[in-house]
């Protein structure tokens, strides 16, 4: 099981990614799969993890992978719901293979209809793409019914141009960020953090952000 550690204001959250798919290479294998880890809830709650997260998948002409990723979330929903375990669903659309793997589709019609899905499945929090306009992004807000949105990072992007754009999404009311790549990846990742979590838990300005991170 995958333990991931989301920042929070006083010691960060551990989530269990709960599913393992095939569908993040190139070329694509020729069958796809995404499974759920045997007892994965039950792993949650013996790890203290603070929720635990499934993917909702939507691959250009793949609708099996779809189908097993609904079957995933209602799956794990009853298992979370006996055990007190939030779930975290990631509805994640994805751009055509063929153009370099994993790649987000910031696609914000693409993106509401999946953010809709994944709330009347019953998720408890949303992991939510960007989408390439941030100042639309009260409408998947505003289509997660209510439910806490975090945002997932996206592709790697400049230091302003991430400081800024989690400015901006925070202002439309998402309620935190799960980066990746745009911290693990940055020279200074420490300071990207702290950068990061000034922005979500201070209001800090993109400009005095970017002062935290080593060498500006």
């Amino acid at each position: 099981p995958l333990l991931q550690a989301i920042p929070g204001k006083d010691k960060p959250a551990l989530v269990l990614r709960t599913d393992i798919a095939n569908v993040y290479g190139t070329p694509l294998p020729r069958v796809l799969f995404s499974e759920v880890i045997d007892r994965a809830v039950e792993q949650g709650v013996v790890l203290d993890a603070a929720c635990v997260v499934v993917n909702l998948l939507l691959l250009p002409d793949e609708p099996e992978v779809y189908r097993a990723c609904v079957r995933n979330v209602n799956s794990l929903k009853r298992e979370c719901e006996i055990m007190g375990m939030p779930l975290m669903v990631e509805p994640l659309v994805m751009q055509d293979n063929a153009k370099g793997g994993y790649m987000v589709d910031g696609d914000i019609d693409k993106i509401l209809p999946l953010v809709r899905q994944a709330a009347e499945l019953g998720a408890d929090i949303i992991k939510a793409d960007p989408c390439s306009d941030a100042s639309e992004y009260h409408r998947v807000i505003e289509i997660a019914q209510g439910l806490p949105v975090l945002v997932r990072g996206g592709g790697r992007v400049s230091d302003a141009e991430i400081l800024s754009r989690t400015a901006e999404l925070m202002k439309q009311g998402a309620k935190g960020i799960v980066y990746g790549r745009n911290v693990i990846q940055h020279p200074d990742p420490g300071g990207m953090t702290r950068a990061l979590m000034a922005v979500v838990h201070e209001g800090a300005t993109p400009e005095a952000a970017l002062a935290m991170i080593g060498g500006k």
